[in-house]
């Protein structure tokens, strides 16, 4: 494929429609210009022919024998030569009208044949002859002799026709000419109101290029250019959004994993120099792998936060299961955590359809961060509605007074809690499943309610594109 710039796509462009139009022009117009001047040479001959018959007797011969002869109207304009034929039977006479005006054999020849076969009383007709083309009508006349038929036959060359033919032609020549040049205005107009803004979207683009993202992008003018900065502008703010959420989440790692590591890099060095920190050697080593049990949960999160950022909706194993299946599991798994909670599980005949190990990891989550700050009771349930199936998990104590919008951040922490990516994830595996994640205050303590749309449901959202809506969880 040739690659041309945009310049000399515009100058192409701009020649092919000249190049179309004259091609255009020479193809019809011979066709309509002709047809319409040969058309005008018939009624020129014919306003002759009125002429004619509307004069005198004594005028009618003179004018016959005034007119141009047949090779000296060829060269004149718009000249007009008659003569009249009376025919009888296989013989033909040729009435007051000189020699010269008759027309050579071959064409008065046929000029009489074709009067004999006329039906009409006037006819049209045209020959060749030394190269140029002769119009004559024929006119029946009324016979002053009984058994013949008198006939008026006018002719004209095309010499008139085609100088007007090439007049026009000139004139169109010129006219074409003419408007190439003008049309050149507009082409380099149309070169510079293109390029600005497309050379300003190119520096841009090169900034964005070189990880500079900083500088907005505003341009007012043009719809369509507007559009397009607009749709930049975003894709802008995006990438500037990503890279500094990129740079916070590093940051909070950064720190989620620095403290173990100090921890550990200390009591290592303290057993190497015979000092123990702790009671016994047992103690000290039990410090050093629960810090580093604790690095290990900190890198899985991270690794399984970046995993689901980068999972589409195709990857999902979408099943239907019932609730309890999941939820007594994850009772058994948290029952002896702390004894002094008692976790209930309510809507265990509910099926849900969804990724049953991504539920896993979103209700464990869930169940983790309820346990760290219920009193005496946990309560894990499902509801559903015509929309969603919800995943419910209610922790009686005290109130959240932090932020609850900003509560599934990563690395959010709100009062008594702690810097992590739980509830993170958990958001994660239900926008993942067109969902939503909702944490609100209760009279009691606090819920964390999950909605999962069902498979219609989330087939239209699918349909839709990507929008924050607005989603109302079951009310209590």
């Amino acid at each position: 494929m040739i690659k041309i710039n945009l310049t000399r796509r515009i100058w192409l462009a701009f020649v092919s429609l000249i190049v179309l139009v004259a091609l255009s022009i020479i193809i019809v117009y011979p066709i309509s210009i002709r047809g319409a001047l040969t058309e005008e040479t018939y009624q020129i001959i014919d306003n002759s022919v009125r002429d004619q018959l509307m004069q005198e007797d004594a005028n009618w011969e003179t004018f016959l024998s005034q007119q141009p002869g047949f090779y000296q109207s060829r060269q004149e304009q718009r000249a007009t030569v008659s003569f009249l034929i009376e025919i009888t039977g296989s013989t033909y006479a040729i009435y007051n009208t000189p020699i010269d005006v008759v027309p050579d054999p071959p064409v008065h020849e046929e000029m009489r044949y074709n009067a004999i076969e006329q039906d009409n009383q006037t006819g049209r007709y045209e020959t060749t002859f030394g190269g140029q083309t002769l119009f004559y009508t024929i006119n029946d006349l009324a016979s002053p002799a009984e058994g013949s038929d008198l006939y008026l036959i006018t002719y004209m060359w095309d010499t008139y026709r085609d100088e007007m033919v090439q007049n026009l032609w000139e004139r169109l020549l010129y006219l074409l000419l003419l408007t190439s040049a003008l049309s050149l205005l507009p082409a380099i107009w149309l070169k510079h109101y293109l390029r600005q803004p497309l050379a300003i979207l190119e520096n841009h683009l090169e900034q964005i290029a070189n990880r500079n993202w900083q500088e907005p992008l505003r341009w007012e003018g043009d719809e369509d250019f507007e559009r397009l900065s607009y749709q930049f502008e975003r894709m802008r703010q995006n990438l500037n959004s990503y890279d500094r959420a990129q740079k916070t989440f590093i940051q909070h790692a950064s720190h989620e994993l620095k403290t173990p590591i100090m921890v550990i890099k200390s009591y290592a060095q303290s057993v190497k120099d015979g000092i123990l920190p702790k009671e016994n050697l047992g103690k000290t080593m039990d410090v050093i792998t629960e810090e580093a049990n604790r690095m290990e949960r900190r890198v899985i999160d991270m690794l399984y936060y970046t995993k689901l950022d980068q999972m589409q909706k195709e990857q999902l194993k979408v099943e239907a299961f019932p609730f309890g299946k999941l939820a007594y599991q994850i009772e058994e798994r948290f029952r002896y955590q702390r004894d002094d909670v008692t976790i209930l599980v309510q809507g265990a005949e509910k099926v849900m359809k969804a990724d049953i190990e991504q539920c896993e990891v979103l209700l464990e989550n869930l169940v983790e961060n309820g346990l760290r700050y219920a009193q005496r009771e946990l309560t894990i349930k499902a509801e559903e509605d015509e929309r969603y199936s919800y995943v419910i998990v209610e922790n009686e104590g005290d109130p959240i007074d932090a932020d609850l919008s900003k509560l599934f951040s990563p690395f959010y922490k709100g009062n008594k809690g702690k810097f992590g990516l739980g509830l993170a994830i958990v958001k994660q595996i239900a926008e993942l499943h067109h969902g939503f994640a909702k944490v609100e205050n209760i009279d009691k303590g606090v819920r964390f309610t999950i909605g999962l749309p069902k498979p219609h449901q989330a087939e239209a959202l699918d349909a839709k594109p990507k929008k924050k809506d607005k989603k109302r969880p079951p009310s209590s």
